[in-house]
């Protein structure tokens, strides 16, 4: 060690005997940590500083406890101090649990529901969800959740059938009270809430109440991944909109300045929802979400303000804790319903009046979701099948008259113009429209994607297992990868690989059948493909009945081959032919060539060398 190093650590060594001789932290008392003195004197910066000194039950005497929380809650006092007790109501679909300490809602646990790894599915917890309700008193902001009540549980006729009822009662002298009264009917997702102030006028001031409700929404489903875009908060207003926070923002908010009638938390298959028996006088709504978050799907917060006028004979409301089955929730109020993604407004229609109705009515008779599905599919092909018919023999037309088309572009070569106005005249001489096969597709692509929101929102098939398929309204795996493919994922759907096979073979197919040749031919072979990415980790119901459709719509085609004569259809253009022999090509067709024909001077003007000054 040399001169320097020596010199440095004795100046290190007395600097820690001079900080510990002088400036060292006295130890804590037994019992108190560092942290807890710290939030300590937090406390004590707050505007409660009587609450903290009152938290100490030696502090002071009972006599100067109950004159500082006389002074600080008034009449309201008498709740501020009490024992917990739990209360439970239930029937055969829920079970729930309230605490006399506010009259809370602690748990709700869907009894008829297992989440994916099996065990019992609680849609709210002590944990997860909270519950405020804040009235401008004389004596400053209280919230009436923070209260102990007198519990009192008493059997009650709701519509002639008895039902359970559950009040927190709580004196105020002189006749006043606060009572909040909790009643469950003897079966159904619904809890009816009322809300009563009596003999409070002048202490309550005639302000909005302000409910605010936090509730981090769990995941229940086999990955936050997929359920997590199909969860949001959403509202009903006064003037019948419905209204929902987006799906994907990791962190949305928004002001309600209209009435609302209900508001609610909406995950991918369960709803929990509070509804006003009139309507919320505005309010807030958020949700926000952490991208590694893998236990909550969202953090949502609820913001209502209560009207003080009706507490005086009690304020009406309900919540609503149950699936997203669209029977029950259209039963519940209106626009309720639309907890159930169906789509866009045009596809909505068709999942409501026809696919849900036939998928129920095929449920009385089958059990097995796998035979249900394909029933679906054979009765809608059959519904579909004139369009499908049609389809097929434009097609044939088209594809008798290949020799013909052929022959027009050997004889004009590269001349794209010409080529299509001999192409046209064609069609218009043997009575072809050249669009009328595309049309019939055109009005079947609605239900196929009608599809594509109906089976991943479909409750009915949620645990619902097929084949190799656990659970159809997942993604079915026969194969985890050790790596992650982007845009396909770290899984191998059958179902899907077998759609897309489906889909390249009825490609084929139709391409014999046409005279679709160059980019197009090559695109319809790109989209197959694409779909077998886009749909690797979308439900197992979905591509079942993608794929089902593809084999029956092949089938079908094979069927009507049998039954569409070749022949007879050249005769029947021959002699198209011949009557419309002098006929002038259809306004349609005069200006497709038109078109054709600007396009192909515009493309020459481009390609022309221009010429020097």
């Amino acid at each position: 060690m040399d001169r320097n190093q020596a010199t440095g650590l004795v100046m290190i060594a007395l600097l820690f005997v001079v900080y510990f001789t002088f400036f060292a932290p006295e130890p804590p008392l037994e019992g108190e940590t560092p942290a807890a003195t710290e939030a300590g004197a937090e406390l004590q910066e707050t505007d409660f500083k009587e609450e903290a000194a009152l938290a100490e039950p030696t502090a002071v005497n009972d006599s100067v406890r109950q004159a500082a929380l006389s002074q600080r809650y008034g009449i309201f006092a008498a709740g501020i101090q009490g024992e917990s007790e739990e209360v439970v109501l239930e029937n055969d679909e829920i079970k729930v649990t309230f605490d006399s300490h506010g009259g809370q809602i602690k748990s709700v646990w869907l009894k008829e529901f297992l989440t994916y790894s099996q065990e019992p599915l609680y849609l709210l917890t002590e944990e997860s969800s909270q519950m405020e309700l804040i009235a401008e008193t004389s004596y400053g902001p209280i919230d009436l959740k923070e209260l102990y009540y007198q519990p009192e549980v008493k059997t009650v006729e709701l519509d002639g059938i008895p039902a359970q009822q559950v009040n927190f009662v709580l004196p105020l002298g002189n006749g006043r009270f606060i009572r909040q009264s909790y009643v469950l009917p003897a079966e159904g997702y619904q809890l009816g809430f009322n809300l009563q102030a009596k003999g409070l006028d002048g202490v309550i001031e005639d302000t909005p109440l302000l409910y605010r409700w936090k509730n981090r929404m769990r995941n229940f489903e086999h990955t936050v991944e997929e359920s997590r875009p199909k969860s949001t908060v959403n509202y009903f207003t006064v003037e019948e909109e419905y209204e929902e926070l987006s799906r994907t923002g990791e962190n949305e908010a928004e002001e309600i300045e209209l009435g609302v009638k209900w508001v609610g938390m909406n995950h991918r298959f369960f709803t929990a929802a509070i509804i006003a028996n009139e309507f919320f006088e505005g309010g807030r709504v958020a949700a926000s979400f952490s991208p590694s978050d893998t236990v909550f799907l969202k953090h949502a917060q609820v913001e209502l303000a209560i009207a003080p006028a009706p507490l005086q004979e009690g304020a009406e409301f309900k919540y609503y804790f149950g699936p997203n089955n669209y029977q029950v929730l259209n039963d519940v109020t209106e626009g309720f319903d639309k907890n159930v993604d169906l789509g866009y407004f045009f596809l909505r229609p068709i999942n409501k009046y026809l696919i849900i109705p036939t998928f129920h009515f095929l449920e009385q008779f089958f059990t097995s979701y796998g035979l249900i599905i394909f029933l679906l599919v054979i009765l809608i092909k059959l519904l579909l099948f004139p369009l499908s018919y049609k389809s097929y023999v434009s097609m044939a037309k088209t594809r008798v008259l290949k020799p013909q088309i052929d022959e027009i572009k050997e004889k004009y070569g590269d001349d794209m113009v010409k080529i299509q106005q001999e192409q046209m005249k064609l069609y218009s001489q043997v009575g072809i429209n050249p669009i009328s096969g595309c049309v019939p597709m055109l009005l079947q692509m609605p239900i196929l994607f009608a599809m594509f929101y109906f089976f991943p929102n479909a409750i009915e098939l949620r645990q619902e297992s097929f084949l190799w398929a656990e659970d159809l309204s997942t993604y079915d795996s026969i194969m985890q990868l050790p790596f992650e493919i982007p845009f396909y994922g770290d899984h191998v759907s059958l179902f899907t690989l077998l759609m897309t096979a489906s889909t390249i073979l009825y490609t084929w197919s139709n391409q014999q059948m046409t005279t679709v040749q160059g980019p197009m031919k090559t695109l319809s072979y790109i989209m197959p493909i694409t779909f077998l990415f886009f749909l690797n980790s979308y439900s197992a119901g979905l591509t079942y009945y993608y794929f089902l459709s593809n084999v029956i719509t092949f089938g079908q085609q094979m069927a009507i081959r049998r039954f569409v004569d070749d022949d007879k259809i050249i005769a029947k253009l021959e002699q198209n032919k011949l009557k419309n022999k002098d006929k002038k090509v259809s306004g349609f067709q005069a200006r497709l060539q038109e078109a054709l024909k600007a396009s192909q001077e515009a493309k020459r003007a481009d390609t022309r060398p221009s010429r020097k000054k």
